[in-house]
């Protein structure tokens, strides 16, 4: 059989090239157990991609998460994913000969591949347009490459560094934070704004942003203090999650609990976003109460504990629209309230009562840093009696032949479980699924639970 074409050979490294690190591993278990001379050609580019994808991994580890936005959207500095591509390109045909010794892991691996970056970097200077392709905005593109270039430059201190990110998070002991400032010294020595910059770069790999306060605050024995770190260089980074508190309170109040297209985990994740940074603000910076920051942390808590206690009472009402009662005449002019069984399972109502549990349920960690812990207990108390209520009365009903559409009754009573789920009472939930399993049965259906499903 015929190996690979040179076409072929050009188009197949051109897609091995643009695949994820993922989809190379799934391509390369795909064709395991395949043979043929072309099989084996693709095989080989696959193994030859994978290795330089691993040295690439190895050179650029300390600048890799800067190629992808940050998943929490905060404000960092970051590049074009292809531009890492380009880059390594280029870097690895500065130093072919050094390339087998990134294989190996040790102190030669990592001196090689603090020379490549350093490579890198002169590629960048040397052949802009080969690393960064022109574009529509050039100012931009300008900045960004003089950013790459000065990372580079310092990715040997960075490297350095991430080993003890886990560890200057926690509780550093004074050797620990010693060494730290001396990364950041050593960062100073290379370019003036060295330090600034080998912070961005750690930021790049904390998940959670306001993480990098714990880093900051260790800098400098006045760190801690916010006239200090105002006028550092890096209040940028305080600034950043602050911004992000401001866009994430503006999403919470825009919120619209019946609106099919509103789903509530944005929000929820917004919320505990929110109570996470508002609270290591208040641990990790002295703040000023009549200072801009100050008064921006506290017009953010306010708001969202005003927004929270919002959602509560919103909440409590949205249980007697989904689930109405009305009244019904028990003897003579007597009457007491009964589940209206006729009400619809479907609607703005139904979907406003399913987001609003959903978040009285997962908001317990928020609640109690914005105060509202307290309203919200008593809430999820005064519901479970609530709904376990309704779901007997209206099984109730139905065992008594009182339910004109004993399917739309049992749906509701379903409904009644799931906000039980929704506002963590598993207990009784379950109860209220048991008990329905075996409604309606007198008047014939032996599974009227099948109804509702």
């Amino acid at each position: 059989m015929a190996g690979l074409t040179v076409a072929h050979r050009v188009a197949m490294t051109a897609l091995i090239e643009q695949a994820p690190d993922a989809m190379l591993g799934t391509l390369t278990a795909a064709i395991g157990g395949l043979k043929g001379e072309r099989v084996g050609e693709l095989k080989a580019l696959l193994a030859e991609a994978s290795l330089d994808r691993a040295r690439r991994r190895t050179v650029l580890a300390p600048l890799i998460p800067m190629f992808r936005p940050r998943a929490d959207f905060v404000e960092g500095v970051t590049f074009p994913a292809q531009v890492l591509r380009r880059l390594w390109k280029l870097a690895a045909a500065r130093e072919p000969h050094l390339l087998p010794r990134l294989d190996k892991k040790g102190p030669d691996q990592t001196a090689v591949a603090d020379r490549i970056c350093l490579a890198a970097s002169a590629a960048v200077r040397d052949r802009p347009d080969e690393v960064w392709p022109p574009s529509v905005d050039a100012a931009a593109r300008e900045r960004g490459l003089a950013e790459l270039a000065a990372c580079l430059d310092l990715a040997h201190i960075a490297r350095r560094g991430l080993p003890s990110i886990e560890i200057w998070l926690k509780r550093p002991d004074a050797d620990q934070i010693a060494e730290l400032r001396l990364l950041l010294k050593d960062s100073a020595a290379v370019r003036a704004d060295g330090a600034q910059r080998v912070l961005e770069i750690l930021f790049a790999h904390l998940d959670d942003a306001v993480l990098i306060l714990r880093i900051v605050t260790q800098t400098s024995g006045s760190s801690g203090r916010e006239g200090f770190l105002s006028a550092s260089e890096l209040a940028g980074f305080v600034e950043r999650l602050i911004v992000g508190v401001d866009a994430r309170v503006a999403r919470i109040a825009a919120f619209k609990p019946g609106d099919d297209n509103a789903g509530v985990d944005p929000v929820i994740e917004d919320l505990i976003w929110c109570s996470n940074v508002l609270n290591e603000l208040d641990m990790t910076l002295t703040l000023n109460p009549l200072s801009v920051w100050g008064k921006s942390v506290r017009d953010g808590r306010a708001t969202i504990a005003g927004q929270l206690s919002a959602f509560l009472r919103a909440a409590d009402r949205s249980v007697e629209k989904a689930l109405p009662l009305e009244r019904v005449q028990i003897v003579g002019r007597m009457t007491r309230k009964a589940p209206l069984l006729s009400a619809p399972v479907q609607g703005e109502s139904v979907q406003a009562v399913r987001h609003l549990l959903k978040l009285v349920g997962a908001v317990r960690g928020p609640a109690s840093i914005f105060g509202a812990e307290s309203d919200r207990k008593k809430l999820v108390e005064s519901l479970t009696g609530r709904l376990a209520d309704y779901a007997d009365q209206a099984l109730s009903m139905i065992n008594d032949g009182e339910a004109e559409d004993e399917t739309n009754a049992l749906r509701l009573v379903e409904l009644a479980a799931r906000c039980l789920d929704l506002i963590d009472a598993k207990d009784a939930a379950r109860t209220v699924r048991r008990r329905a399993a075996v409604a309606g049965a007198p008047n014939g259906d032996p599974n009227p639970s099948s109804r509702a499903a």
